[in-house]
């Protein structure tokens, strides 16, 4: 087993008792569905951490075994090794009744996902856990989140990096530690519900059109490659046909209709769809399917994406622009705290290192919501983060009125954490005292190194090749679910086809630069591969939606890190609770200029839901 330098004890809450299985994969490529799995490994433990059962094998995949000079296993190692069908039995015994447990989890849990799929079955698994997403919670004084990093912190010896069974046994010993900090600061686990799924189908990458939307179709007129067409009810062509037909002469065939729909394909004008109906209302012209094919015939050449502007030339100013024709208008922001929505020059994120909380995490509780975002706007301007959970690296406790009442008082006043109530926020003698321990321990204490953004400001994406993510968190107790959306658009603030809008029924773009992981109920995260994003996307906005009535004043705050690479130290970080009666709200958005990529932290908040905020976009939205 994992040898610990000083042991924990397993955890006695209640909460925390289940039976777990811990997986590591290594595997051919970075996408599930296209890559397969090359080594497996699971190691089962009973509610009180004691080893039920150990499985570990090699897997012959039957592809090119990717980059062996990160995990060593060369296709000829691979070549006597089973088939992941042959052994599908044994891993879903392992697997089955218990909780799935890995660092970065979701990674692992749709590469199983896809193997099962493989051979017709499922992943017999109703939870899952990432130790990434709990330590995210717990927040321990790491420079980073890695397993390596977490292994040392955690007092766990790792031998051999990437390597499948030597990482499960690692993960065991930082599993121990983590629920041990997670019971000292009373967190809930972010278990994650993992329904039955049979949908799981082979990577197939779809070819997103070519060509940009040349708008809507004039009757009499000809086609122009890029148009958006879609197809509704009957036809003597069969469907398959019809749209292969057109996808080849470079149209882009729609699900449904918007009023950035170029054409309708109809045999039945007077029929009752919806999306005739819809057609209808926007003005979309209707042809029927001898014109159609007739128009086939000769599709007029369309402009190619990525020629209208080349690398290096200037891209648009810093500013949010609204296209005429849009759905909706999206306003800009009512408050002077987001310049950059009204003009070019971007707010820069001021430097936080001489204010008076500079380094701080500083927890707010209780208080009415306008109370409260007055208490973390100061928190903010005195250079410390704003937390929305209690973490080990939360330094200082303010309490407004109600805030004695919070269930986490307890466990803050057994940590010894510094409690406040408003008028030290005001008080600047008082703030400059010598920072605390964190509720970690003093050893532990460490100033938070991230860039603290205020809204509206902007910092710099460094250009290392390496993925950025922007994930959002909100409280543990929220009372309503939250979904994390992403969108990528053109300098029209447009998307070119929907499948630049990334949701969670839709959580990868095609290509795979734009991807939606979720790690928690309360965490969700948004990556995106900077490197290889067409020449036309200006921008990636990165929004969250309500579902029901309930409002982000129900939510409270929502905090945004921006990381670079998966367990990375977050370069930046916003805490956004300006909004009220919003049911979405735009977060952040990554953006170009010129040559380089930077972010800028929104926060600004629509009462509309998640359909009419996508189809401000350009998105086609079924009714």
């Amino acid at each position: 087993m994992v040898l610990l330098s000083s042991e924990p004890t397993w955890p006695t809450l209640p909460d925390y008792f289940h039976d777990w299985a811990l997986v590591d994969v290594e595997t051919s490529g970075l996408r599930p569905g296209r890559d397969r799995v090359l080594s497996l490994a699971i190691l089962t433990l009973d509610p009180r951490g004691n080893p039920t059962g150990e499985f570990s094998t090699l897997l012959n995949p039957g592809c090119d075994p990717g980059p062996v000079h990160v995990h060593g296993l060369t296709a000829a190692r691979l070549a006597g090794a089973p088939t992941f069908e042959e052994i599908a039995p044994r891993v879903g015994a392992l697997l089955g009744g218990r909780v799935l447990v890995a660092h970065n989890a979701h990674f692992d849990y749709d590469f199983l996902a896809h193997e099962f799929a493989h051979v017709r079955s499922w992943v017999p698994v109703a939870r899952r856990l990432c130790t990434l997403a709990l330590n995210r919670l717990i927040g321990p004084a790491v420079p980073d989140l890695k397993l390596g990093t977490l292994a040392a912190h955690y007092g766990v010896r790792q031998e051999r990096a990437h390597d499948a069974q030597d990482d499960v046994r690692v993960l065991s010993g930082i599993l121990r530690g983590s629920l041990g900090a997670a019971e000292r600061l009373g967190l809930s686990l972010p278990l994650l519900d993992c329904p039955p799924r049979q949908d799981y189908k082979p990577y197939v990458p779809k070819t997103p059109c070519p060509y940009r939307d040349p708008g809507r179709y004039t009757p009499g007129g000809p086609l122009v490659q890029g148009m958006k067409v879609a197809i509704t009810g009957d036809t003597r062509v069969s469907r398959e046909e019809l749209v292969a037909r057109s996808v080849a002469a470079g149209l882009n065939m729609m699900t449904s209709v918007s009023g950035r729909t170029s054409l309708v394909v109809t045999n039945d004008p007077a029929a009752a769809s919806a999306k005739l109906r819809r057609a209808v209302d926007e003005g979309v012209p209707l042809v029927d399917e001898p014109t159609y094919l007739r128009l086939l015939e000769d599709v007029r050449p369309g402009r190619a994406k990525g020629v209208a502007r080349q690398r290096g030339e200037e891209a648009p100013a810093d500013r949010t622009t609204t296209a005429p024709d849009r759905t909706i208008t999206v306003p800009p922001a009512p408050t002077p705290e987001i310049p950059a929505q009204r003009a070019a020059a971007p707010v820069v994120s001021p430097a936080t290192a001489d204010r008076p909380l500079a380094g701080r995490r500083v927890l707010v509780l209780g208080g009415a919501h306008e109370a409260a975002v007055e208490a973390r706007g100061r928190v903010v301007a005195l250079g410390a983060s704003a937390a929305v959970n209690l973490s080990a690296g939360v330094t200082d406790v303010v309490v407004l009125p109600g805030g004695e009442a919070d269930r986490r008082m307890s466990r803050i006043a057994a940590l010894g954490l510094p409690v406040h109530d408003a008028a030290w926020l005001l008080e600047p003698e008082a703030a400059e005292r010598p920072a605390p321990a964190t509720a970690g321990s003093a050893a532990e204490g460490r100033p938070d190194a991230a860039r603290v953004l205020v809204r509206g400001a902007v910092i710099d994406l460094a250009d290392t090749g390496t993925a950025w993510t922007v994930a959002a968190a909100w409280r543990q107790q929220a009372p309503c679910d939250v979904d994390v959306v992403a969108f990528a658009v053109d300098a029209q603030e447009q998307v070119a086809g929907d499948e630049d809008f990334v949701f969670y029924g839709a959580p990868e773009h095609p290509d795979g630069t734009l991807r939606l992981a979720t790690d928690g109920p309360t965490e969700q995260a948004v990556t995106v591969d900077l490197e290889r994003l067409p020449l036309e996307t200006h921008r990636v906005v990165i929004a969250a939606a309500i579902d029901g009535a309930a409002t982000f004043s129900d939510v409270g705050a929502v905090e945004i890190t921006a990381t670079c690479g998966v367990g990375a130290a977050p370069a930046a970080r916003a805490t956004l609770d300006a909004a009220t009666t919003e049911r979405t709200m735009i977060l952040a958005e990554i953006y170009r200029r010129g040559e380089r990529w930077r972010l800028r932290a929104v926060g600004q908040g629509y009462d509309h839901g998640l359909a009419d905020l996508a189809r401000g976009y350009g998105v086609d939205v079924a009714d």
